[in-house]
């Protein structure tokens, strides 16, 4: 698992640079924990597929933007690169952001 976290990480290159260690662990964290430990770790946007973590945490408060994408396939999202950096790149703190990626 961490050696094809670690490509995808590669992949997507305005990643942080720790993103796939913390991608390796994440299994482990549940939504809340794993936004501290990004927050905590100074990452300015949290990328994840997860539709419902806007209902599931408290996003008022938040300090890290928020950049949810709408598809979980990899040989699909990786289609949409270009989408996802542009929507990583304009993204503020304390935002969220949801990236349609279509299925195919």
């Amino acid at each position: 698992m961490a050696k094809r976290s670690k490509k995808r990480c590669e992949e997507l290159p305005i990643l942080h640079p720790d993103a796939a260690d913390i991608d390796v662990g994440a299994s482990e964290l549940s939504n809340g924990e794993l936004l501290r430990a990004a927050e905590e770790s100074a990452f300015e946007n949290f990328l994840t597929t997860d539709k419902n973590i806007r209902y599931q945490q408290n996003l008022a408060d938040g300090v890290i933007a928020i950049v949810v994408l709408g598809n979980s396939r990899w040989p699909v999202v990786q289609l949409y690169v270009d989408r996802i950096v542009a929507a990583i790149t304009a993204a503020k703190a304390g935002t969220y952001t949801e990236v349609e990626i279509p299925d195919r």
